[in-house]
């Protein structure tokens, strides 16, 4: 039998025997994951060797500039915060349903380091859900926090991270010494042929990446941390799913949100891109990295508020259409960026690393992107998870508690895009079959 389902304010829906479904966090993800394909693809495939020296094209020189100052960092913290924002979700469905959250957390913390384990060793060494996975610890440690003092937090850990990138800055300046470790000729002739090796080169090449680059990892976990704890006071606020009434004054906070992280973010990612790419030498990178981390939560909301602007307007409907379903399987669609660009560009499949630069990739970005919006749309027409969703809620739930579940019918906890039970038709436009 097919549940009945309510409208419900701010454009939620809600199913029978679960609680309402939020289409803007699936969109702000559909809309994320261009970002992150854009971000992570010239690692992939070796783009950033192909910026510099006298073969680089003004073009790719343009797009890297560009890729940096507007896509960098921006849509990883969109990613944090929404991480943030369903942990309170997630622990609402479990109060309502009688359920141990802190049973089902560890396990699905579990759950979700193993896969990010994997994708760094097979795929990806710049991996993100390992450490969204320990984020979630630090969530639940501070699961207590009021909103206020979690956003006080957030804004600490900012302050704090920037001023530790700008006093290396400031010392580098000062011994005229550019700083950053750069890769000899050599080492890099050895990492494009590791990855243009066969299978087994390529894990080799993974996992020594991932290890040259844990340290940076852990720090730059602070910046994300901070994003989550903003999520975690937004959620703890509701901002996502205000009532009708409110909707003036709620567009009224998106546009201040979209004027003031424009003329703060802008301008930061500008220099942050001249002090990575130039005309700024190597000297100046840190304090590109002490503006980035200041200045990048600034347009990454500014984003956020650009498109929940825009889901409020004439066309909002068919723009969520678009991009939800993408959003509502962000794991199975981040998993699958890496898969495809890694059989491209390593000795997985053609073994292109290295020789493709960041235009034309970028390019191939937004193409990659467009066939997952039109995937997922397909694919939400007939299942509420994606496969690696479907992983996840196995390892968070267990085999009884699935098995319990689809003996009685009831929706089970947590969903694994973080926004609890769900019965069946919880998004609007998805059809039952």
């Amino acid at each position: 039998m097919k549940a009945a389902h309510r409208p419900a304010a701010s454009g939620t829906s809600v199913s029978a025997g679960g609680p309402p479904r939020i289409p803007q966090i699936d969109a702000l993800k559909g809309f994320a994951l261009l970002g992150i394909c854009v971000v992570n693809a010239p690692v992939l495939a070796g783009a950033w060797d192909l910026t510099s020296g006298p073969d680089t094209t003004a073009t790719d020189r343009t797009v890297a500039w560009l890729v940096t100052a507007l896509f960098t960092t921006k849509f990883y913290l969109i990613f944090s915060f929404l991480f943030g924002y369903s942990f309170v979700l997630q622990e609402a469905a479990a109060d309502r349903d009688g359920i141990r959250f802190a049973r089902r957390h560890g396990r699905r913390f579990l759950g979700l380091f193993l896969i990010g384990l994997a994708h760094a060793a097979l795929l990806y060494p710049g991996d993100i859900l390992m450490t969204y996975a320990v984020l979630s610890l630090a969530l639940f440690a501070a699961r207590r926090l009021e909103a206020r003092t979690a956003l006080r937090m957030a804004a600490l850990l900012v302050v704090f991270l920037t001023a530790v990138f700008l006093t290396v800055g400031v010392t580098v300046l000062w011994l005229d010494d550019p700083g950053r470790v750069t890769e000899s000729a050599a080492a890099t002739a050895r990492r494009i042929a590791a990855y243009r090796g066969g299978p087994l080169s390529v894990v080799h090449a993974n996992i020594t990446a991932y290890h040259e680059t844990l340290g940076s990892a852990i720090v730059y976990a602070v910046h994300l941390l901070a994003a989550a704890l903003a999520g975690l006071a937004a959620g703890r606020r509701g901002l996502l799913k205000a009532p009708g009434a409110s909707r003036a004054r709620t567009s009224a906070v998106h546009r201040r949100l979209l004027l003031t992280g424009l003329l703060v973010g802008l301008p930061g990612g500008v220099l942050t891109a001249m002090c990575t790419h130039g005309p700024l030498d190597d000297r100046f990178y840190y304090l590109g990295q002490a503006v980035d981390i200041l200045t990048a939560p600034a347009l990454a909301a500014a984003y956020a508020a650009a498109l929940l602007l825009i889901l409020r307007g004439r066309h909002g409907r068919r723009i969520a259409r678009t991009l939800a379903p993408a959003g509502r399987m962000s794991l199975s669609n981040y998993l699958l960026q890496s898969g495809v660009l890694a059989f491209v560009f390593t000795g997985y499949g053609f073994g292109l690393y290295g020789t493709v630069g960041p235009a034309v990739l970028t390019g191939a970005c937004v193409a990659l992107w467009s066939v997952q919006l039109a995937l997922s749309a397909r694919l939400v027409v007939f299942t509420r998870y994606g496969p690696a969703e479907l992983l996840l809620r196995r390892l968070t739930l267990g085999r009884t508690v699935l098995q319990a579940a689809r003996a009685t019918g009831r929706p089970t906890y947590p969903d694994t895009d973080g926004e609890g039970a769900k019965g069946p038709s919880s998004v609007p436009w998805r059809r039952d079959g």
